[in-house]
């Protein structure tokens, strides 16, 4: 059995039962990490600072919030396939890091983390065993899924900070997608928001959330010459994860709680809001965009 289904110079088949081509179509099955060994952990920037303020871990409470997440899931009718879980591995809980989803199968990942550097063992073992195509593997140094999104048919975007993902690997994703006939933007920021998910998440089709006040404007003016407009939040909002959202399609989206702004102007703009509690998890550096990796979207037009 090959591990790799990518063809060398592009044409590889599109997937027929799994892949995904945007951001926002109605979302079939999703990959989520396992809440069973996760703790907060030195060396992710968002858990220092809670500590730092005097907030304490309660494994009940983040097992409970992560339980309500799952139910909004499958309140949504998204199938929820969860990734088995490792001892060895606290932060094993943010599937959106060890892979990522294309049209064409899946693209393992690597953790710049040491204590996360393993979580691409359950992954690859779940695609083989579920049957889903493997596309490929990074191989020329860590990029982490928090920074990738396919925002529409035919256009993507990563970001590198130079820590959590690093600029050859990025480089390395956007050579395959162009080789596809794919448009792959690169975004270049600041380490302090650890993933591109902290400061932009799509919403709807043509609608994203965007901390405006932190990205280069240039990202706002590209987004918007490909017919997506932005829902700013204030700084604050995106560094308590504001903009860490996930488009569940047909006008739904699922929203952290904490993020009362976004989900104002969400329901303002129409959509059907689901907002589970994700505080004692998110307060370790990961809401409910990092807790999931779509595996199956519907169909998008392209427009």
């Amino acid at each position: 059995m090959k591990l790799k289904s990518r063809i060398e110079g592009g044409g590889t088949p599109r997937l027929e039962r799994w892949g995904v081509d945007s951001e926002y179509g109605r979302l079939r099955d999703v990959l989520v990490g396992p809440v069973d060994h996760f703790a907060w952990r030195a060396g992710n920037s968002v858990a220092e600072r809670s500590e730092r303020v005097g907030l304490q871990f309660d494994f009940e409470t983040a097992r409970k919030q992560y339980g309500e997440m799952l139910d909004a899931y499958r309140q949504a009718g998204v199938n929820v396939h969860v990734l088995p879980p490792d001892p060895a591995l606290p932060y094993q809980i943010f599937a959106r890091d060890s892979s990522a989803m294309t049209p064409w199968g899946a693209v393992i990942l690597q953790m710049q983390k040491p204590y996360r550097r393993g979580e691409y063992a359950a992954c690859i073992q779940f695609y083989l065993d579920a049957g889903i195509p493997i596309y490929d593997l990074i191989t020329a140094g860590n990029v982490e899924g928090g920074d990738f999104m396919v925002l529409k048919p035919g256009v993507a975007i990563c970001g590198f900070s130079g820590e959590r993902s690093i600029e050859p690997a990025v480089k390395q994703l956007q050579s395959w997608f162009t080789a596809e006939g794919w448009e792959m933007r690169t975004y270049e920021f600041d380490s302090h928001f650890l993933h591109l998910d902290v400061q932009m998440g799509m919403i709807a089709e043509g609608l994203a959330v965007v901390c405006v006040e932190a990205v280069e404007p240039g990202l706002v003016d590209w987004l918007q010459s490909k017919g997506i407009r932005a829902i700013p939040i204030p700084y604050g909002d995106a560094m308590q994860l504001g903009s860490n959202v996930v488009a569940l399609g047909d006008g739904r989206v699922l929203v952290p709680a904490s993020s009362k702004n976004l989900i104002a102007a969400c329901r303002a703009e129409g959509l059907t809001v689901y907002d589970p509690d994700v505080s004692m998890i998110g307060n370790g550096g990961g809401a409910v965009h990092c807790m999931c990796q779509a595996l199956r979207r519907d169909r998008v037009a392209s427009r």
